[in-house]
C-alpha cells in the first residue's frame, strides 16, 4: 500500500491544511493501492509563495549551473528505475515491459535531452547596437494527465528548469505516485528549495487554482479540450501565458505501394500501445479501397500478437486506467455499431476469460465514414476505424477532416508521394514509415490539439519571455 498524505512544498513534505483524501485504484485488480491527500487553496498558495521566493535566485543561475542540475536529476532518476516501473504498472495498469521501455525511458530522455539542448541554447543575441535577451517567464504551473505519468511531467519540468523557472505541479489523481517519486528524485539531486513544488488534488480546486492564480505567470497543461478551454478562460483573467497539449484523432495514411503486413502491424500497435490511451495515437487508418479486404485480413492476423492481460505477465495490452474510462470506451464501441460501421474484431465487454480489471477488447471497425462519431471524437482506448480512399488527394482530405491536428502518419515506398502526404497533413508532428522518436524535435498540435510546443529547445522556449534592449550590445 502506497500512502502519501503530504505535499512537497519548499523542499519539504508538509501536511495538508485540509483533511480530504482520495484512494488510488489499481486498474488491473480494482483494488486500492494507496491514498493521497486532496490539497486545498491554502496548500496551493503556500506552494506558489515558495516558488515566488525561489524565482529571483533561480532565474539568475547560470546555464552551466542548470545543466549540472539536470544531469544530477538524470542520474538520480536512473537510480529509481525499478520503483518507477513498478509504480506505473500498478497505478496506470501498463504492462511491465511498456512501463520500462516507454514510460520510464521517455521520462529519462526528457531530462537528458533538456541538458543537451541547454548546452546549445543561447539566451542572448546581438543585433547591431541592440541585444535580444530571453528571460525566464516566471513561476510556472504545470497540470499533467494520467496516461503518461513520467513523460508529460518530465518534459514540462525539464524545460522549466532549463529556462530557470520554478514550478508548481499538479499531477492527475489517478496516477499520482510517479510524480511523488519525481519529487524524491529532485530532493536527492539537490534542487533548491521552492524550485519544485507538488500539490496533489482535484482539478476543480488545484487545477483551477493554478490556472487562475495571480502569482503564477505561465501554465502548461496536457489533457482534454474542454479542460483546456477552461484554462484559457482562467488564464485570460490575469493575461497569463499558457501552453496546451490537447486531444487528437490522428490519421495513418497507408499508400497503395505500402507493405501491407508492416502497415497492419503499425496500425494495431497504435491502438494497443498504452491500451490506446495516447493522445497522438493513429486511430483513423486511411487505406486505398483497392487493398481494403487484404488490409482487413492483415489487421485481424496481426491482432493476436498483441495479447491483453495481467500487466505483470506477458501481455502487451493492460487495462484501461479506470472504470469511468472503460465505460466511455464501451459507449463509443456501441456508437460505432449503431452508426453502421462493420465490426471485424473485438466489441463490447471484457476479453474472454477476464473477470476483474478494467480490460477492454481491442476493437476494429471497417466501412467507417469519416463523419461518424467514432471517426471524429477521441475515444482514448483500443479502438480503430478503417476508412478507404480512391486517390491520394482524397486521403489527404480525409486526414485533415477533423478538429484535431496533433499527429499524423504515412506508410509507403514512393518518396515523392510520402513527401506530398506528410507535408499536407495539418498536424504538429508527422511520422513517415515508423521513424523513431527524436526528443529534440518539437511536439504539439494544430487546431484544437493545442497551442505551443514541447520537447528539446522548443520546450525551453515556452518558459521564456523575449526582451529587446536597444542601444546596448553585449
Amino acid at each position: 500500500m502506497r500512502n502519501q498524505l503530504k505535499h512537497y512544498i519548499n523542499g519539504e513534505w508538509v501536511e495538508s491544511t485540509g483533511t480530504d483524501t482520495e484512494e488510488v485504484i489499481n486498474p488491473a485488480t480494482e483494488e486500492v493501492m494507496g491514498k493521497i491527500s486532496l490539497g486545498t487553496k491554502e496548500d496551493l498558495d503556500k506552494a506558489v509563495e515558495a516558488a515566488r521566493v525561489a524565482l529571483p535566485s533561480f532565474s539568475q543561475t547560470t546555464k552551466e549551473e542548470r545543466i549540472k542540475m539536470l544531469e544530477k536529476i538524470t542520474a538520480e532518476y536512473e537510480k529509481r528505475k525499478e520503483d518507477l516501473i513498478e509504480t506505473m504498472t500498478d497505478e496506470l495498469g501498463a504492462p511491465l515491459n511498456i512501463s520500462e521501455k516507454v514510460h520510464y525511458q521517455m521520462g529519462y530522455a526528457h531530462f537528458s535531452q533538456a541538458a543537451k539542448s541547454l548546452k546549445e541554447f543561447s539566451f542572448t543575441e546581438d543585433r547591431g547596437d541592440h541585444t535580444i535577451v530571453k528571460d525566464t517567464v516566471g513561476v510556472s504551473g504545470l497540470i499533467t494527465p494520467w496516461n503518461f505519468p513520467t513523460n508529460q511531467t518530465s518534459t514540462k519540468i525539464a524545460s522549466a528548469f532549463a529556462a530557470g523557472s520554478p514550478v508548481v505541479l499538479k499531477p492527475s489523481e489517478l496516477t499520482p505516485f510517479a510524480a511523488i517519486i519525481l519529487a524524491e528524485i529532485f530532493d536527492a539531486a539537490g534542487v533548491p528549495k521552492g524550485v519544485f513544488n507538488l500539490v496533489n488534488g482535484s482539478g476543480s480546486v488545484i487545477g483551477d487554482g493554478i490556472s487562475s492564480h495571480p502569482d503564477i505567470d505561465f501554465v502548461s497543461f496536457t489533457g482534454s479540450v474542454g479542460t483546456g478551454q477552461k484554462i484559457m478562460e482562467n488564464a485570460a483573467k490575469t493575461i497569463k501565458n499558457f501552453a496546451l497539449e490537447l486531444g487528437g484523432k490522428s490519421p495513418l495514411v497507408v499508400l497503395e505501394d505500402a507493405d501491407i503486413e508492416q502497415a497492419a502491424k503499425a496500425a494495431v500497435n497504435h491502438i494497443a500501445m498504452n491500451t490506446g490511451q495516447v493522445c497522438s495515437a493513429a486511430t483513423r487508418i486511411i487505406v486505398p479501397a483497392s487493398i481494403k479486404e487484404e488490409f482487413e485480413e492483415a489487421v485481424k492476423n496481426v491482432l493476436p500478437k498483441f495479447p491483453v492481460g495481467d500487466p505483470r505477465e506477458k501481455s502487451f495490452i493492460g487495462p484501461l486506467v479506470a472504470k469511468k474510462q472503460w465505460d466511455t470506451v464501451q459507449s463509443y464501441i456501441e456508437k460505432g455499431i449503431s452508426e453502421g460501421a462493420t465490426l471485424i474484431a473485438g466489441g463490447t465487454g471484457k476479453p474472454e476469460g477476464i473477470e476483474k480489471g478494467y480490460y477492454a477488447r481491442p476493437t476494429i471497425f471497417t466501412d467507417v465514414i469519416n463523419n461518424m462519431v467514432i471517426a471524429q471524437e477521441e475515444i482514448f482506448g483500443p479502438v480503430m476505424s478503417i476508412i478507404t480512399y480512391e486517390t491520394v488527394d482524397e486521403a489527404i482530405e480525409i486526414a485533415n477532416d477533423t478538429v484535431y491536428g496533433l499527429a499524423g502518419y504515412v506508410i509507403g515506398n514512393d518518396n515523392e508521394t510520402l513527401r506530398k502526404v506528410a507535408t499536407s497533413i495539418k498536424a504538429g508532428r508527422v511520422t513517415v514509415n515508423n521513424a523513431g522518436a527524436d526528443f529534440s524535435a518539437p511536439f504539439g498540435g494544430y487546431k484544437q490539439s493545442g497551442i505551443g510546443r514541447e520537447w528539446g529547445d522548443f520546450g525551453i522556449e515556452e518558459y521564456l519571455e523575449t526582451k529587446a534592449i536597444l542601444g546596448l550590445s553585449s
